[in-house]
């Protein structure tokens, strides 16, 4: 993994800036390690603590899926399992009519704060 002065290079360079605290802000992240990265830094954790904190998050919001519960996180938003029913499509090389199995998705619908966030 490149040292951090590597990723400033590489993110300056299509026009990521860090923020003035020196640390990358949640909207530029895209890694769950980047934010426990974040995390160690800000809450004086190791980066193995904060990983394993960020990992038990995701876990519990799969656990909660996979069982077809709602997750809401207050100010960030809600994850909700949604049911597709079984349906006609088309083998796009043939043109011939085919069975698409039922199947169940993940859905995010982000809180207030975070659209409003995203739009100004």
């Amino acid at each position: 993994m490149p040292d951090i002065t590597q990723r400033y290079e590489w993110r300056t360079f299509i026009g990521i800036e860090k923020a003035a605290n020196n640390n990358w802000s949640l909207s530029q992240m895209t890694t769950a390690n980047e934010i426990a990265e974040t995390i160690a830094t800000e809450q004086s954790l190791t980066k193995a603590q904060a990983k394993t904190i960020v990992d038990r998050v995701f876990k519990a919001i799969t656990d909660a899926s996979a069982s077809g519960a709602e997750t809401s996180i207050p100010g960030f938003g809600k994850f909700k399992v949604k049911d597709t029913p079984e349906r006609d499509g088309r083998n796009p090389s043939t043109g011939a009519t085919i069975k698409i199995a039922a199947s169940r998705k993940l859905t995010f619908t982000p809180a207030k704060a975070i659209k409003d966030a995203l739009n100004g």
